[in-house]
This record gives structure tokens, sequence and C-alpha cells, in this order.
């Protein structure tokens, strides 16, 4: 078990059975980040406060949706005048990200900064290259986790393709709600034929740029332009397109009001045409859709 930043130490699962040391360091609160939970290792005349964020060290494992949540765990020990104690099963990978993720947060250090730090104080610690992604997207997320963040939307996609690679369940929170069935002063976009709103601009997960015509140089036949331009919205899937999704990995989306079609899905990615690659993938055509802004009239 070892003193990472004031208030906060990090180790192995093992460590729970020294009961001197838990007390001799203060802790007052034990963060367990592992496929088990650690309670029979506990003394029974200790009180802690305790938290259990069920993981496995596997780079599909989701810990970014966590890391707010367990930065704050922390936080409250720390701000209580106790010490928190952070676990995996070996300390290294599961336990030094969501520690990392502490130091980013608390420091506003980048990714690189605040794992550099760890590994001067623990040198085996090695987090998966999943953990890895997660812990750089937290840094772009500027140390907390929006969930109406474009980047956060698309990270969420990418894990459901991972957990339910057969996509019989996907949870129905991963779909915004039908614009059709609810009111906004927010810009919509509509059905070019029958003009039934699709989507809002919060739906739109906004990519870079591609490389334009250099990331299609397999199609030599094909003539582009020098100007690269995105012919397709990228956005999160909408309610209405729900029972197309489920149990399939690509095909049309048609408006469900007059049957036509307004662009294609794919769960294992498309590519814009921009060049980008985008994965999963739920395009609308801009040519088969309106942009509709608010007009504020003033009386």
């Amino acid at each position: 078990m070892l003193l990472v930043d004031s208030g906060l130490y990090i180790g192995a699962a093992a460590h729970l059975n020294d009961h001197q040391a838990l007390s001799e360091a203060n802790v007052t609160h034990i963060l367990s980040v592992d496929s088990l939970d650690p309670g029979q290792l506990l003394p029974d005349d200790v009180r802690f406060e305790r938290k259990w964020i069920y993981a496995l060290d596997e780079a599909t494992c989701d810990l970014l949706s966590y890391m707010d949540e367990c930065v704050l765990f922390i936080q409250q020990a720390v701000d209580g005048g106790g010490a928190a104690f952070v676990h995996c099963q070996a300390g290294r990978s599961r336990s030094a990200t969501i520690v990392t993720a502490y130091l980013m947060q608390k420091y506003q250090l980048s990714f690189s900064e605040a794992y550099q730090r760890l590994r001067t104080i623990k040198q085996d610690v090695q987090v998966n290259s999943g953990f890895e992604e997660q812990l750089c997207l937290y840094e772009a997320l500027q140390w907390k986790v929006d969930t109406s963040s474009s980047l956060y939307k698309q990270y969420r996609l990418t894990k459901v393709t991972e957990k339910y690679p057969e996509l019989r369940h996907v949870p129905r929170e991963l779909f915004a709600v039908d614009p059709a069935h609810s009111s906004s002063t927010e810009v919509s976009y509509r059905c070019r034929k029958c003009r039934r709103t699709l989507f809002r601009d919060s739906s739109i997960l906004s990519h870079p740029v591609g490389k334009g015509a250099t990331a299609f140089s397999y199609r030599k036949s094909i003539n582009f332009s020098d100007d690269v331009q995105c012919t397709s919205y990228f956005i999160e899937p909408v309610q209405w397109m729900e029972q197309a999704l489920l149990g399939v990995m690509d095909g049309q989306l048609l408006c469900p009001k007059c049957n036509s079609k307004v662009g294609s899905f794919s769960w294992c990615g498309d590519q814009c045409s921009c060049g980008r690659w985008v994965t999963p993938a739920f395009q609308l055509h801009r040519n088969r859709v309106d942009e509709i802004r608010p007009v504020n009239i003033k009386k």
C-alpha cells in the first residue's frame, strides 16, 4: 500500500488483510475496482465507507463512466480528514486508472503528466490500452464526464458494440428522445419529403474532418475534388430508429412517416465523405433533410 497523494493510497486486494496498516494510514474510505467484492477481507470491528465498482481488467471495460463518482468518493475522504485506499486485484491497472483520473482532475493534469506522477511512486502500474484511451478522453472532456458531450456519446455507442456484439439488446437510454414527440427550441432537422422531424442539433456527433480524397485512394476510378466535405450528419440513435437497429449490423434508415430513405447505419462503422471513419455510424444524408431554425419574434 503506497501513499500517492495527501489522503490517497493505492494497492492490491491483499493489502485489505493488513488491518494495522489501514489503521495507521487513517484509511476511512475503501474504493474497490475489481470483479470480486472484497468485503470479506475487511475486519468486522472497523467501519469503513466503501464503494465497489465491478470491473474486469479488459480493454473493453468501461471505467470512464465511473470516474467522476470515484474521484468524488476519494475527495470526500480527504475533505473529512481521513484517507482513501483504492485497490484492484493486483494494484496495477484498474486502481491505477482511477487514481490517475483523480490526479488529473485535482491538479488539472494531462493523462501523461498524471500517469507519470503515479509511476514515479509505483513503478509497476500498467493500465491497459482501453483504460489509457478512456483517460485521454477524460482529458479531452476537461476532467468531467459530460454525458451530453458528443465525445462521450460516441464513446458509449462504441462500448455498446463491444458489450452486445449481436445487438439483441441496446440500453434504451442510448436512444435520444424522438423530437416529433417533444417540444424544444433547438435547431431541428426534418425529412425533406414529408417534413417529419427526425433529430435535433444536440444529437449530432461531430467528428474531425478526414483526409479527403487520399482516404479513398483505393477508389481510383472516382474523380474527387479538392473540397473536403461531409455530405451526411452522423448522429446518436433516435427512438424512431430502434426497431431497425436491433439484431442487425447495418441497413437503411427510413423516415418513420413517409418511409423514404433518409440515411443508413452500420454498427461496425462507415466512412464519411470527408474520409473520416466513424464507428458506429448512424448517418442521415444532408440532401434528404432540411435544417429548421427557430425564429425569435420580437413583440
